[in-house]
């Protein structure tokens, strides 16, 4: 390299500075922030020991910086005299310490408390409702999130009369015997149902809670005190799934505090003692215990398997991004209870949005539909792309399913008469036999030989899976019959969701009304016969 007398000259000045800093137990780096706005100090253990690459951010900010092999942090662009409160976190097992300081200062030290590295069995679940008497009790401080629990289906998974229906071989007022149900085939057994239907309870005994004596129990669903006592997953770490047989708690590392302490596992880094940061919160994989479990072999529950597959997770997308969005909150905690504001963004909704959401459902799927006359027919062409799911559409419960339905009608409402294309199957219910399609995973009972069926917990089979996974399409395409008369022809496509197969929800009295995704309507003219055909013959035969 060439340097000339100036560079020379900068190249002497900056050597003489770093040599001048360092007599004085500096570094260049050290007055490269206004000295005004900075805090600095070390992250340690109890021991003393210096935690390396320890977060350390300013509450409730995007103010964020690493401890180095020392354990030392600085964080700048801090206003002086401003007071500021800033959290220190480290992946080791420790629980968030906090300090309120006023810039500038140096020589802080944070010291990380652990906690506990065995469940505690014997530890009692807070409510999650409000009771000013209970200290620490959810619903005390966390007002705007406990409506949003007590009305998803994590929050009413113990009181979810369907549920129960199957579970118990019943109609939905549990008073009239009905088939299938889970307690007709093994009766006397409790089933793993409660591993995640009733995780709370089947903490201590997942093959051994009966789910009916929890029934309206709330901390035995998945509350608020049960998710943030999970403290990590079992995923086998080649295929990233949980292990075999071991649905929903027993995938779950649970960490109840001893007699005497508490613990919140959550999903930020900056929440004091007795809070602590979880990353896997955020992430798809806090989901897999109970969306990603197989009966006898055949896969059922398989939302996050299919996640994992399709190009979302390539991404990065994760599943809270669509089912806990944020709402416009801008706290979690409201600041009369001490809670700081945050973007909207960053505070994420506890809605869990599923199929029982008609406008969450609606931005699912899109649909694309044209139609041609073409001689004396109406060719129609319809394609379905998932939009909006990083799973397959539907997913999970192998009795959801969609249908699509075709109807082509002239201009005196009568419908056409359908040539060629697909016909919505035989379970289709008031569909059945009209032009369209089903998109389900269709299970056949092994012994029996019945399909369609949803009773998973006996041995089945996947017959057919018509399912759009995450990003894909599916087209299909139909032919009509024009008139005679020609006119204007009009083809309307609809898509419904439906929870279960229609003689099922006949069977059981489930009133759960159809969800529709998409419509779409077109018109196309279709010329006469004679105006078809009369050319062709002229063409034929020429005067």
């Amino acid at each position: 390299m060439v340097v000339g007398n100036q560079g020379w000259q900068r190249v002497t000045l900056t050597m003489l500075v770093a040599l001048l800093l360092m007599g004085a137990g500096l570094t260049i780096d050290d007055i490269s922030a206004d000295s005004s706005s900075v805090v600095s100090g070390v992250v340690v253990n109890q021991a003393g020991q210096p935690l390396v690459d320890a977060h350390v951010r300013v509450r409730a900010t995007d103010n964020l910086t690493y401890t180095s092999a020392d354990g030392r942090f600085m964080l700048t662009g801090l206003t002086p005299g401003l007071g500021v409160e800033i959290a220190a976190w480290d992946s080791g097992g420790y629980y968030i310490a906090g300090q309120v300081i006023t810039p500038p200062v140096s020589g802080i030290t944070l010291t990380l408390r652990p906690y506990h590295t065995q469940d505690n069995p014997d530890y009692v679940w807070l409510e999650p409702t409000a009771n000013p008497s209970v200290t620490l009790q959810c619903g005390n401080c966390h007002t705007p999130i406990l409506p949003q629990w007590q009305t998803n289906a994590h929050g009413t998974a113990t009181s979810n009369p369907r549920f129960f229906s199957l579970y118990n071989g019943t109609d939905l007022t549990g008073t009239i015997t009905l088939s299938p149900g889970f307690k007709l085939d093994f009766p006397g057994v409790a089933g793993n149902c409660a591993t995640c239907h009733a995780p709370g309870a089947a903490a201590n005994a997942p093959f051994n809670t009966d789910v009916n004596t929890v029934r309206g129990n709330v901390t035995a669903t998945m509350h608020c005190d049960f998710c943030h006592k999970v403290g990590g997953i079992y995923l086998n770490p080649t295929t990233r799934v949980p292990y075999a047989n071991a649905p929903g708690v027993l995938s779950l590392r649970l960490l109840r505090p001893p007699a005497g302490d508490q613990i919140f596992f959550g999903p930020y880094d900056d929440i004091k003692d007795p809070d602590t940061f979880l990353p896997e919160m955020t992430q798809s994989a806090y989901c897999a215990p109970c969306h990603s479990f197989t009966f006898w072999g055949t896969p059922i529950y398989q939302s996050y398997n299919e996640w994992l597959a399709s190009p979302y997770a390539a991404k990065g997308v994760e599943c809270q991004a669509c089912h806990m969005p944020p709402n416009g909150d801008h706290y979690f905690v409201p600041p009369e209870r001490g809670g700081l504001w945050h973007p909207t963004e960053k505070i994420p909704s506890h809605l869990d949005l599923g199929s029982k959401d008609t406008a969450f459902m609606q931005n699912t799927v899109a649909m694309t539909l044209t139609a041609q006359s073409i001689v004396n027919t109406v060719q129609v062409s319809v394609t379905l792309t998932n939009v909006g799911a990083g799973h397959h559409v539907p997913t999970d419960h192998p009795g959801r399913h969609m249908i699509l339905t075709i109807q082509a009608m002239d201009e005196a409402g009568q419908p056409l008469t359908q040539l060629s294309g697909p016909i919505v199957p035989d379970w289709g219910g008031a569909q059945s036999g009209l032009p369209g399609q089903a998109f389900a995973k269709v299970l056949q009972d092994v012994a029996s030989g019945q399909a369609p069926v949803i009773n998973y917990w006996k041995q089945t089979r996947i017959i057919s899976d018509s399912r759009i996974p995450a990003m894909g399409s599916a087209a299909s395409t139909y032919t009509f019959l024009a008139p005679a008369s020609g006119g204007s022809i009009t083809v309307t496509a609809e898509l419904r969701f439906r929870r279960a197969f229609a003689s099922l929800m006949e069977t059981k009295g489930w009133d759960t009304a159809d969800v529709v995704m998409e419509t779409e309507q077109v018109a196309v003219a279709a010329p006469t016969w004679w105006g078809v055909y009369l050319p062709l013959v002229l063409a034929e035969h020429p005067r």
